[in-house]
């Protein structure tokens, strides 16, 4: 049964990670290219002599550490800045694959690591996966893993400043290990001090604060970055749907079956 239930999570990870990346090119990544045109646009003489830190700083992809590029795999404050070097391999982002190849393959291991996520979680705390509660199962990971990490880390565009990636990939960690526990304890724990203890949860990395950019100045516009913060949170939104649908569906198959 569980061997069922870990394959039919696989599957339902595939299919939300193929219709991420179709929302994704759709929406979010056009987005991304005209950010990509005000890159380097900044006067050299604004950056002297500390250019290498900034882009270490600013980078996306700054971090060399197992650590960090194993968080950078499932964070999702990372994918879809892989643009960087693009223009030196002909477009190619990862092992010399185009930009909708290597997005395609991060959304499929990161929508299967989600949704084996998502399963073993409901494994746990003895709360299966069904078609009726599917859409609160998408939401409250989106929840958890986008929306209330985006309060103090909202998604940045290319060319906009960030605090060191390390740094907020620890945040992001906390956050969704705070969030989760919260949701947890406000959505299904009937006791009051359970629920005023969730409350409290939610709120304690935000009172922490996120790391921040020391310097904000960007050659991207604001509206820009705006735009695409709602694009790629809505792009999640009905990616977690999708996969807690996916998952309900094929769980109630796996259960009437066995």
């Amino acid at each position: 049964m569980i061997v069922k239930t870990l394959l039919a999570a696989l599957v339902a990870g595939l299919i939300a990670g193929v219709f991420t990346t179709v929302a994704q090119t759709v929406r979010v990544v056009p987005i991304i290219l005209h950010a990509e045109e005000y890159e380097g646009k900044e006067p050299a003489a604004e950056q002297p002599a500390a250019t290498e830190g900034q882009q270490q700083q600013h980078s996306s992809l700054a971090s060399t550490s197992a650590i960090g590029q194993l968080l950078a795999a499932f964070s999702p404050i990372t994918p879809a800045y892989a643009h960087e070097g693009e223009h030196e391999d002909e477009g190619g982002i990862m092992f010399g694959m185009s930009r909708f190849s290597g997005t395609l393959l991060a959304n499929l291991v990161t929508g299967t690591g989600f949704s084996l996520l998502l399963t073993g979680i409901s494994l746990l705390i003895g709360y299966p996966i069904t078609l009726r509660n599917g859409v609160l199962w998408g939401a409250c990971g989106w929840l958890a893993v986008h929306m209330l990490p985006a309060i103090g880390l909202p998604p940045e565009l290319p060319g906009f400043p960030a605090a060191d990636l390390h740094d907020r990939q620890i945040w992001w960690m906390a956050t969704v290990l705070f969030s989760g526990a919260g949701l947890y304890l406000l959505a299904l724990r009937p006791e009051i001090i359970a629920k005023i203890a969730g409350l409290a949860v939610l709120a304690a990395p935000h009172i922490y604060g996120a790391p921040q950019p020391a310097n904000i100045s960007s050659p991207v516009p604001a509206v820009l970055g705006a735009e695409f913060a709602v694009a790629a949170l809505a792009t999640a939104l009905a990616s977690w749907i999708v996969l807690g649908l996916v998952s309900g569906y094929i769980n109630d198959r796996v259960l009437k079956s066995a």
